[in-house]
């Protein structure tokens, strides 16, 4: 539902338009430091700000309300939460009858008998995100200190609406923008010095674990791991990783470093597909709910024109997260 993991346990919780967001993590193991300022640098990564991202402006300051003591982690649940500022619910209203489309206010409606918090996306927003980018440091912390820092995580948006040109990205924003649009974009995570030997054959295959965590960041709609789909258009014999040497480096890195589920001590690739903002200025015809046929809606509002722009820090917390898992396993097995 709302938790995620089986050592390291993410729970998620607030509305957009609530009183506040956050997070709790079980399984941070004690001893590690921590203070609000560990999580400056990649909150800095998410924030609005740039051309094309909502013009909304929160502090996104973490408060941390347990689980730490004495600046470091305690080992009991460690809580973090972000008060919620600068809020328009009023904005909001006719979505009440009037849903979005490829937007979760009518499923969001409908399971919960209209009894969800609609303002903003609720519990649905991307401002949720922000747990996951706090248990993305937290996971990154533990890494560390399990693999002395040599898990390092290089992320980039790497397209922008079939672009993979990012001299060409402002342009497409300017144009998004003028149109009252939106435009979807990929982002590519690359973890090196992963270890050998991190997931399970099947169910809990690391491509598993990973994609669970990747498909809950709102507005994801694709994930694949070093060739992806490209792989399918390829021979054997041209898809084949070589192997090297004994420590099983490949010549290529066609299979992403995971191949039958596991790390194979190889970078880590994994490719995201992040749709265009559902949510938009342009006019659309949609269901009203009241009159039981589509009519024109006018969206209100601040929202991004390409999400994906900030969405690679999100990313990466999520495949940090779920490393970080994978890896507290590996462990409690002796590896």
């Amino acid at each position: 539902m709302n938790s995620f993991g089986r050592l390291f346990r993410i729970s998620i919780f607030g509305e957009s338009h609530g009183g506040m967001v956050g997070v709790t993590l079980d399984g941070v193991p004690a001893g590690i430091a921590l203070s609000e300022k560990s999580f400056t640098a990649d909150l800095a990564r998410r924030k609005s700000g740039k051309r094309g991202t909502t013009p909304r402006k929160e502090s996104d300051a973490p408060h941390i309300v347990t689980g730490v003591f004495n600046g470091r982690t305690t080992g009991a649940p460690l809580t973090v939460v972000y008060y919620n500022e600068n809020t328009l619910s009023g904005d909001y209203r006719n979505l009440v009858t009037h849903p979005r489309p490829s937007h979760a206010d009518w499923v969001a409606m409908t399971k919960y008998k209209g009894f969800a918090d609609y303002r903003g996306g609720g519990h649905f927003s991307g401002r949720l995100t922000l747990g996951l980018v706090t248990a993305g440091v937290v996971a990154k912390l533990i890494l560390k200190k399990l693999y002395k820092n040599k898990i390092k995580f290089d992320t980039v948006l790497s397209e922008i609406g079939g672009c993979a040109d990012p001299d060409r990205f402002p342009e497409i924003i300017e144009e998004a923008l003028r149109t009252q649009d939106s435009v979807g974009g990929i982002v590519e995570c690359t973890a090196s010095g992963v270890p050998v030997g991190l997931g399970e054959p099947f169910f809990d295959s690391a491509e598993s674990v990973m994609s669970h965590l990747l498909y809950s960041v709102p507005a994801v709609k694709a994930v694949e791991f070093g060739l992806g789909f490209g792989s399918a258009k390829l021979h054997g014999s041209e898809n084949n990783d070589p192997i090297m040497s004994p420590d099983g480096a490949t010549a290529t890195n066609h299979s992403g470093g995971i191949v039958g589920g596991i790390t194979n001590g190889n970078p880590v690739v994994v490719r995201v597909a992040v749709k265009p903002t559902s949510s938009i200025s342009s006019p659309q015809l949609t269901l009203n709910t009241e009159t039981g046929t589509p009519e024109r809606l006018v969206i209100k509002g601040r929202h991004d024109a390409c999400i994906a722009m900030r969405a690679v820090v999100v990313i990466e917390s999520a495949v940090a997260a779920a490393l970080c898992d994978l890896a507290l396993v590996a462990k409690s097995q002796g590896l």
